[in-house]
């Protein structure tokens, strides 16, 4: 049986066999029999790992354990609105907290930066909050809507889907539509990049 446990750039939580190159954690969201409840996370601190971490394995639903969720890629977490793991991702956290800090100004703990998050990613009626922005504005690793979720990098924008970039478009002119979190979009101005699918070429 496929799992319920990938994620896409507008948040929803699929079936599909495709893992990607980053897992991550929401809490515990699946059933003693793995499919997923009703909740789409069960705290605030949304983060984004390493598929293996010092030799450990935790399978993706385990019993009593948080729920595995799969991402393509790193822009396409920081899209649902996750962040770096500060234990088996250090040094990129570290990145993360200063380019948030550099956008944002300075944060006493991280978990001030999940609750900035948490506000940018999903309404109050657990809808994934997007925002309008000019495309000539936009820093590579954000992702719009063209009309399909697409990744912004360069003069281009690539269209998504769950085994890899498909396609390779001109970047549009105007006012997009951005699923990336507005404050995770001024993190990568100020020089934040996400490790991408090597389909992103």
């Amino acid at each position: 049986m496929t799992l319920q446990n990938r994620v896409l750039p507008t948040g929803e939580i699929v079936a599909d066999p495709a893992r990607g190159l980053f897992t991550g954690n929401r809490g515990i969201l699946h059933r003693p029999d793995g499919t997923l409840g009703v909740s789409r996370w069960k705290h605030p601190h949304w983060v984004c790992c390493r598929l293996s971490f010092k030799d450990r394995y935790h399978g993706p639903m385990p019993d009593r354990g948080w729920t595995a969720l799969f991402f393509l890629d790193e822009a396409v977490a920081l899209a649902a609105g996750h962040r770096p793991c500060h234990e088996c991702r250090r040094a990129d956290a570290r990145r993360f907290r200063a380019a948030w800090e550099d956008a944002h100004g300075p944060v006493a703990r991280i978990g001030d930066i999940d609750k900035a998050l948490h506000r940018a990613r999903v309404s109050r009626n657990r809808q994934q909050v997007r925002h309008e922005a000019r495309a000539d504005s936009l820093p590579d690793g954000v992702f719009i809507l063209a009309p399909e979720p697409a990744l912004i990098l360069g003069d281009s924008v690539y269209l998504f889907k769950t085994g890899g970039y498909k396609a390779k478009c001109n970047r549009p002119g105007g006012v997009v539509m951005v699923l990336t979190p507005a404050p995770t979009v001024r993190a990568l101005a100020a020089g934040y990049q996400p490790e991408l699918h090597p389909s992103a070429v």
